[in-house]
């Protein structure tokens, strides 16, 4: 068996190989997986891949034993030593109690006040963008804009700025797709002066047409631009944002966020809190209109949204995987696992195993489980109630549109072994 097409990126351009991973679950459900030389990138030593639900939740609620930290979270290891001295800095990146510390802090800055305001904004977005509609469009670009403007509330980012965060999540997350490694639709002469100094220093294409490497600080110098600027800005004159709040708390040890933990969440806010959804609602949408039985039933009964927007999270699962790195030798599912070794959770697989979601490829909104989605455990994702905000805000209004909705041409999909992405997709009403 040919395990290479789990980790080629051009698998993914056809789709997640469900078929592959329902073969592995059933045979081998930690199997060994080579990292053969990718897109220019040296092979690498292989890991361990975790397939079934059960062993996915273990791993993530074990950090002590399967650390987020030694070798950070992506499959491919960080290029040098002083890259991954870099991505430990970030709080996806961290142990207990390093992790626990930073998260209190994240959360208390979500006040009440805070989230309700974003709720009602959220929906009044959503109705705006959908309203836009006239006849046949891209549903994954009308999409995108939410959680751009979802995110530039969250931080008090000027709106005309919100595409910065459009550019820097396609060049770290479709760092593999040729597209959106170069993206550059941000215009200077519409944003504000913070952007333009940000532009200024954005690096540009190589003679090969390769960008730096985003996966360090130095491929993403317009993001830290960026983010000192507005973090020192939100220290000096603090607004009703989530982030004012965040650089102004005062723990009771007297801690606070520093100036460089605000760039790191900020990195990661603006990267994986943008397109995990930005995907995730494209997604969303295609999984709904896999039947139109169902399609029908969602819209004619509106109670059934919630429960339809859990397993189209569950049968879309935007984010694949998820790697962890082994502190001490181990045992996995009678699979021996030594200190060291690279160890990636594969939510595809997970939110698809039979033994918790019988007829898994089905979609069915009423279906019972605990999807993998948002993690599990220390890290489970702390954007996940905004996530469901937001999906519901936006499938309610596509819903209210007179007339079915279809698909109205070829999907095209990101090519990436980590992000479950859309690119474009077409649709059209009857």
């Amino acid at each position: 068996m040919d395990l290479a097409e789990l980790v080629n990126p051009d698998t993914y351009v056809r789709g997640v190989p469900h078929e592959l991973l329902a073969r592995l679950r059933a045979e081998h459900p930690v199997v060994w997986v080579d990292e053969p030389a990718i897109d220019g990138w040296p092979a690498g030593p292989g890991f361990w891949a975790v397939l079934r639900h059960a062993d996915v939740r273990h791993v993530l609620r074990s950090p002590a034993t399967f650390s987020s930290s030694l070798g950070a979270t992506q499959i491919r290891d960080p290029s040098t030593p002083e890259a991954l001295r870099y991505v430990r800095r970030m709080m996806l990146n961290m142990d207990p109690p390093e992790h626990s510390r930073l998260r209190g802090l994240l959360t208390r800055a979500f006040t009440p006040r805070a989230i309700a305001r974003l709720q009602e904004r959220i929906t009044g977005w959503a109705r705006e963008l959908v309203a836009r509609i006239d006849g046949p469009c891209d549903f994954a670009q009308v999409a995108a804009d939410l959680p751009l403007l979802t995110l530039a509330e969250v931080f008090g980012v000027p709106a005309p700025d919100r595409w910065l965060m459009f550019d820097w999540s396609n060049r770290v997350i479709g760092y593999q797709d040729p597209e959106y490694a170069v993206s550059a639709r941000t215009d200077a002469g519409s944003s504000t002066e913070l952007a333009r100094a940000a532009l200024a220093v954005r690096p540009k294409p190589d003679a090969h047409g390769r960008m730096p490497d985003p996966r360090t600080r130095e491929g993403m110098p317009d993001l830290y631009a960026y983010a000192h600027a507005l973090g020192e800005f939100k220290r000096r004159e603090p607004g009703d944002d989530v982030m004012s709040n965040l650089m102004t708390y005062v723990d009771d040890e007297g801690g606070r966020v520093s100036l460089a933990e605000f760039e790191n969440l900020f990195w990661l806010f603006s990267v994986a809190g943008n397109e995990t959804l930005r995907n995730g609602l494209p997604g969303g949408l295609i999984a709904l209109l896999s039947d139109v039985d169902v399609y029908r039933a969602v819209r004619a009964d509106r109670s059934l949204l919630p429960g339809a927007v859990e397993e189209m999270l569950r049968w879309w699962t935007p984010v694949m995987n998820f790697r962890r790195t082994a502190t001490e030798d181990t045992t996995l599912a009678g699979t021996r696992i030594k200190a060291g070794d690279k160890v990636v959770v594969w939510f595809s697989s997970a939110n698809r195993d039979e033994d918790v979601f019988p007829d898994p490829d089905r979609f069915d909104p009423g279906r019972r489980g605990e999807h993998l989605t948002f993690g599990h455990g220390p890290h489970f994702c702390l954007g996940a109630h905004l996530a469901r905000v937001q999906m519901r805000a936006m499938f309610d209004a596509v819903l209210d549109l007179p007339g079915e909705l279809r698909i109205d041409g070829e999907v095209q999909r990101l090519r990436s072994n980590f992000q479950n992405g859309v690119k474009h997709l077409p649709v059209r009403w009857s």
